[in-house]
């Protein structure tokens, strides 16, 4: 039975359905056997020579100390795992690694369920996706709100107060400096009250990612992961630390999409009927996709760039619905974020107001350059992709070090946080008595010095009508950080010296924050960086250029981020929609080509290192080019061999298969079908593949027969609905199966998915590859090569579908079903006549297409000759 078909069961990084690792090894990223692939064949004639070579190898890999080198062999292990924590290696527990179900799993529950659904009840599908949309919208412009809100008015009291004490005791430099450091400790401190559950800290960017990819990332968008999240991004970012809130947010948008689609948490489920038909992963995959589009929304008022973010970044699936899906939930965060901030006008939510929102404004100043003009940008270009792909080094060092730190103990990763919370706030403090004061220009038309918590003319431990430039960058929130160094027609304000150390000290402080446990963001971080070198590059070149000093900043701020986390696009809008400056597209694309094709010379992007020592298996676009000369047959033809069932199976069988095993699917089989291509008299038919979930469900509901037979109908109607059989709940564990009932047998025939996807076995490993990204497969049958029984032309199947359309079948995929069957050509003959009829269709279409078109136009003369002559009259 099971020699007649191989199953093909690529798990992402073509992980084959084999549980002895030495019988199979395809590594991609692992660099001293990059380019090796271990297979030991069933039936392969392979000599022993290279077999026992290949055996030794693979004893040598695995005898190696895990300790030495753990984060560079995550594919090598038995049983690969992921953290369960979305921080970069923290030491955090592991969990197994599943894939989701985004295939439509087309069986006779599914079909049934099609059929009978109404128009109304298709409407009201159609209506709760958009008010699903709305809700994810409106709850993260909400709860990113209430972030601002609590970080501005903590982050803001808190600096006022450290000024008005260097204004009294301006000489007790080091009281100011302890009281200062106390507050930032003790905001740190509480926080990690919070923080004992660790699936919140870190960006969730790459965890999110994984997720879109088809990996299963455990309590990653659970309701408690939600509210520390929320806590701890306000303690975090209000204490000075040198981390952004955008990757939390993008985080909190995809709990809040995710929890809305489940019901509610899972103890605390709403039991709606309409809602059930949410609980899928492919809807809630695409309502993830929303959440993570408005929440890089809420954190730079940029709906466009949201959308572009989520299209270029994380979500490997795209199509035209959801896209205006998620780019109606952007439009609603950017309403709530612009009522709130009307609302909060004028000092009414203490000092939240326009600052609590990341919005660089440098439309004031005239963005005017010549070719010239073009040299400094090329060089900016080339310094981000440079810095970016050197920051990827360096942080990829430093979190194989925290790593080591951290799996030592919660105590270890607390005490490294609060050295790193102590190590900048001493910075923060002790580096600005490094610079000069600078005299005030009369001509400036702000206040100098500036007197509240903001201001670019921060008066620090300077006399009166003077003040400390480096101050003004370090003594504020990170927001407000980066408005002073955007800030225009400001060409002698800052010192070389000062941007040196503010661009030294930041740099220093993104490699040693990000990885500590909290949540964090990487792109305030980043353009703080590329802001620093982006004007001391604009101070070198002020006799040269006519760019503004602040023009030159946004541009390294976006060559930086281009040259660190490879995106173009995305990266461009959002730089628009934050400096509201359409005059820096010209040279703001430049300057992101130029740094991301220089970055992908030397490393991946940050994202792409990050899942990569997590463990998080990602299928690329692009497979191996070693893939190309290895075919699917080539990996099936490995031991132990594919476990299949029958179409009525044995109870037994199926509880030693799920206990035996880890596998989600299993091909079912029909035997002594007489097939009508006439291969044999009598063949092993395929009939489908059946879910792990579907047989626990079937055990769980005690769905046996006592004799060998198929099932009615009506039967599997009583026992099973689509919906449940949708859910993803339960554990082979958690049944309970008597010894009779072992006995007993069960009709697989209703459950199992007729329609899934094969391949033949001379397929290449690189085409199969690009075949489950595309489609979002979780399985793959391989089926051996004999006669065809037809072919179906692109342009049959079209003018089959295009004959029918009807509203009631329109299933819960989107998609559009008809009734009509497409033809399907036996023989060379009905080609031949197909191609014949081709050119008869064709002057048909076209002679049709000309008759309406001279309709439409005399149409048109006519009303325009009546309206002439209504004029006149």
């Amino acid at each position: 039975m099971t020699s007649a078909l191989n199953c093909f069961s690529i798990y992402r990084y073509v992980d084959a359905l084999c549980s002895n690792p030495k019988l199979l090894l395809v590594r991609v990223s692992v660099p001293d056997i990059d380019q090796y692939l271990y297979l030991n064949y069933l039936e392969s004639g392979l000599n022993k020579e290279s077999t026992s070579m290949n055996d030794t190898m693979v004893e040598e890999v695995e005898e190696r100390d895990p300790e030495s080198n753990p984060l560079n062999e995550p594919l090598l292990k038995r049983n690969r795992t992921l953290s369960s924590n979305p921080l970069a290696l923290v030491g955090a527990k592991v969990s197994y690694i599943e894939s989701l179900d985004y295939e439509i799993n087309e069986n006779d529950l599914f079909k049934q369920d099609w059929r009978s659904r109404s128009r109304t009840q298709v409407l009201q599908y159609i209506f709760w996706k958009w008010a699903l949309a709305f809700l994810v919208g409106l709850l993260t412009g909400v709860i990113a709100t209430l972030i601002n809100l609590a970080i501005e008015n903590i982050a803001g009291y808190k600096l006022l107060a450290v000024v008005k004490f260097i204004q009294k005791e301006r000489f007790a430099s080091r009281n100011c400096e302890r009281d200062f450091c106390y507050m930032n400790l003790l905001q740190t401190m509480n926080e990690y009250e919070y923080l004992i559950y660790g699936a919140a800290a870190g960006p969730g960017i790459p965890e999110i990612k994984a997720y879109l990819n088809g990996v299963d990332t455990p309590n990653m968008y659970g309701a408690t992961t939600l509210f520390v999240k929320i806590i701890g991004s306000i303690g975090a970012v209000s204490a000075g630390l040198d981390l952004g809130k955008e990757g939390p947010l993008v985080h909190i948008g995809s709990c809040i999409a995710s929890l809305l689609g489940q019901g509610g948490p899972d103890n605390y489920r709403i039991k709606w009927r309409w809602l059930r038909y949410f609980n899928n992963d492919r809807d809630r995959r695409d309502l993830i996709t929303c959440g993570a589009s408005s929440g890089v929304c809420a954190a730079f008022r940029a709906p466009v760039g949201g959308v572009l973010f989520a299209l270029e970044e994380v979500a490997t699936w795209w199509r035209s619905a959801l896209l205006w899906r998620t780019f109606f939930s952007t439009a609603v965060v950017v309403v709530v974020l612009r009522a709130t901030i009307e609302l909060c006008h004028k000092g009414k939510c203490g000092l939240f107001g326009e600052g609590g929102l990341i919005m660089f404004d440098v439309s004031d100043v005239t963005v005017s350059y010549n070719v010239i003009d073009v040299i400094p940008v090329v060089i900016i270009g080339v310094l981000g992709g440079v810095l970016g792909s050197l920051y990827n080094y360096l942080l990829h060092k430093v979190l194989r070090l925290y790593n080591l730190i951290n799996q030592k103990g919660k105590m270890y990763k607390l005490l490294l946080s609060l050295s790193v919370a102590l190590f900048t706030s001493i910075c923060q403090y002790c580096l600005p008595f490094l610079a000069k004061c600078t005299p005030c220009d009369p001509s400036l038309s702000e206040m100098c010095p500036t007197n509240g918590r903001s201001g670019n003319f921060k008066q620090f431990n300077c006399p009166n009508g003077h003040y400390n430039d480096l101050a003004t960058l370090l003594l504020t929130t990170n927001d407000d950080a980066v408005r002073n160094i955007f800030s225009t027609n400001t060409p002698f304000e800052y010192q070389p010296f000062s941007i040196v150390i503010f661009f030294g000290l930041y740099c220093i402080l993104g490699l040693i924050t990000f990885g500590i446990a909290v949540p964090s963001g990487l792109f305030l971080p980043i353009i703080l960086m590329g802001s620093g070198y982006g004007r001391l590059l604009g101070i070198l070149m002020r006799p040269y250029t006519n760019i503004d000093q602040g023009l030159f900043a946004v541009l390294g701020a976006a060559s930086l981020m281009a040259g660190s986390m490879r995106m173009t696009v995305s990266l461009c809008v959002i730089f628009l929609e934050l400096t509201n400056n359409l005059l820096l597209l010209p040279i703001t694309m430049i300057v992101l080509l130029i740094a991301k094709t220089v970055g992908d010379s030397f490393n991946p992007s940050i994202y792409e290192i990050i899942l990569h020592l997590k463990g998080l298996p990602f299928m690329d676009a692009n497979p191996e080019p070693w893939m190309r000369n290895l075919t699917v047959g080539e990996l099936v033809d490995v031991k132990p061999a594919v476990i299949s069932f029958r179409g009525v199976e044995k109870v037994a069988n199926i509880v030693d298969a799920l206990r035996d095993t880890t596998h989600n699917g299993f091909p079912v089989m029909d035997c002594g079908v007489v097939p009508a291509t006439g291969v044999t008299s009598e063949a092993t038919e395929l009939h489908g593949i059946i879910l792990r979930a579907h047989l626990i469900q079937v055990l769980k509901k005690k769905w046996f027969l006592k004799e060998k037979r198929r099932t009615e109908e009506w039967e599997v109607r009583e026992k099973f609905t689509w919906v449940e059989l949708a859910e993803r709940e339960g554990n082979i564990e958690d049944v309970a199966v008597t010894k009779e009932e072992m006995e007993m047998f069960v009709d697989l025939h209703p459950l199992t998915n007729t329609t899934p996807f094969t391949v033949l076995e001379s397929m290449s490993v690189a085409k199969a590859m690009v075949l489950f990204r595309q489609v979002g497969l979780r399985h793959m049958l391989v089926v051996p090569k004999y006669q065809a029984s037809g072919i179906n032309l692109k342009f049959v199947v079209l003018k089959g579908v295009s004959c029918d359309w009807d509203l009631d079948e329109a299933g819960s995929s989107g998609t559009q079903h008809s009734d009509s069957v497409s033809s399907i050509v036996k023989t060379k003959e009905e080609v031949k006549l197909l191609l014949s009829n081709m050119n008869e269709w064709t002057s048909s279409f076209i002679g049709t297409l000309s008759l309406f078109s001279m309709k439409l136009f005399l149409s048109f003369a006519l009303f325009g000759s009546c309206m002439e002559k209504k004029i006149q009259h």
